[in-house]
């Protein structure tokens, strides 16, 4: 089984859009911007041996705000751009209860017996609750980078930025 590193999209990979002061996630390829210095700490992870897979909550996809084309398109940006194996997207809004919106576990654990993963030996870099709660519900080590939208820490780790929660795994694994 192999270990993996579960990232969310919005807030880690790429920039929120703000919106009525609320963070949020891109609506079209133009509001898409993959952070510059994310490709880096990820290549490192991927040498390290692990498997990259972004997992991201899209209920804009069920409010109406966000169509499929353009969520492909995205998706494609990340898979092109940078050492990520492979997206999951939960499409659903939080009144349809799935099991794949996170903090429920379901995109991780798709994704460990699709891909052969073990999620005791894995981690989820994450900037909000809900993805504290899907690493903490699947059995991963929760990282949370700063943002100022995020209070509650919930994480197992709390980081800076992408660069420092690389750092952190690989110096764990190390041990």
């Amino acid at each position: 089984m192999a270990r993996a590193v579960f990232l969310d999209r919005d807030g880690v990979i790429n920039s929120v859009v703000w919106r009525g002061g609320e963070p949020g996630s891109p609506r079209s390829p133009e509001e898409f911007r993959i952070d510059p210095g994310a490709r880096a700490p990820l290549e490192c992870l991927r040498d390290a041996g692990f498997r990259l897979f972004v997992i991201t909550n899209q209920p804009d996809l069920a409010r109406g705000f966000l169509d499929q084309c353009a969520l492909k398109g995205m998706n494609e940006q990340l898979i092109t751009q940078l050492p990520i194996e492979a997206v999951a997207v939960c499409p659903h809004d939080d009144r349809d209860e799935c099991n794949c919106r996170k903090p429920q576990p379901g995109m991780l654990e798709q994704l460990a017996t699709d891909k052969a993963l073990e999620l005791s030996r894995s981690f989820v870099i994450g900037d909000t609750w809900r993805d504290m709660g899907a690493a903490r519900a699947a059995g991963c080590i929760a990282i949370i980078l700063d943002r100022n939208y995020n209070c509650r820490d919930d994480a197992d780790y709390r980081v800076s930025n992408l660069v420092e929660a690389a750092q952190l795994i690989i110096e764990r694994v190390k041990q």
